[in-house]
């Protein structure tokens, strides 16, 4: 009976890989590709339900897919950048602490070790091994007291470029019957809801909910913002014919 650890033959053969849920991306994508089949599908509902014809639908939905995608694009840009600059503001700020209090800045991540559980000897020791590397000593309390990785820090262009590309595609779902030469709205409708529904099962592949969950969450957001432009649009375009 042993207590070694696995060397590196066994720890190849246990190797598992987790979804890549840090970089921007992920949210960036999910919520681009969601707010533009919504956004959309609701403008398409609202003008069809307003007596619109196909032009004004296709104007109507390309234009919202532009306005939107920009829109989400510069907002996930400064959303994304801000924070990363809030994050190095506090990245100045432990360093300054680390280098004028080393010991109470080591004594301080020696008692978060003992609070996750570790005995005290261990818990000084580690403190002790990571602040005889100052840069470590940062991104260690940087991860404990802001629960920021700051080898994960994710890019603002990443997730402007995801968010942009994705409510694009996003968009264009409610409206392609209409430029493949349709004029029906209920089948611009109907395509939109597939879309919805993809991309809610989509989302289950980084989450714990199942994909028939997500599909049908995501469907009805869309379809309770669709009913409510679609009202707006008939009342508006019965008071405006009249």
């Amino acid at each position: 009976m042993t207590d070694d650890l696995p060397g590196p033959a066994e720890l190849a053969a246990h190797e598992h890989h987790h979804a890549d849920v840090s970089g921007g991306w992920l949210r960036a994508a999910v919520f681009g590709a969601m707010d533009g089949l919504v956004t959309n599908i609701a403008l398409v509902a609202g003008v069809g339900g307003g007596g619109g014809d196909r032009h004004a639908l296709i104007l109507t939905g390309m234009a919202g897919l532009v306005a939107g995608a920009f829109s989400m694009a510069l907002g996930e840009f400064a959303s994304v950048d801000t924070q990363n600059d809030a994050v190095a503001g506090e990245v100045a700020v432990e360093r300054e602490e680390i280098r004028t209090h080393p010991l109470a800045e080591q004594a301080e991540l020696a008692m978060m070790y003992e609070q996750m559980g570790l005995t005290r000897p261990t818990a000084e020791a580690m403190a002790r091994e990571v602040h005889a590397n100052p840069e470590l000593a940062v991104k260690v309390h940087v991860a404990q007291e802001l629960g920021v990785d700051l080898d994960e820090q994710p890019s603002p262009w990443v997730a402007a470029i995801s968010s942009f590309l994705c409510f694009a595609v996003g968009g264009l779902i409610p409206i392609i019957t209409f430029l493949l030469g349709s004029s029906s709205l209920a089948l611009a409708l109907g395509v939109g809801a597939v879309g919805l529904f993809a991309v809610g099962a989509l989302t289950s592949r980084f989450t714990r909910r199942g994909w028939l969950l997500s599909g049908l969450r995501q469907l009805g957001f869309g379809a309770l913002a669709a009913g409510a432009t679609y009202l707006v649009g008939t009342l508006i375009g019965v008071g405006v014919s009249g």
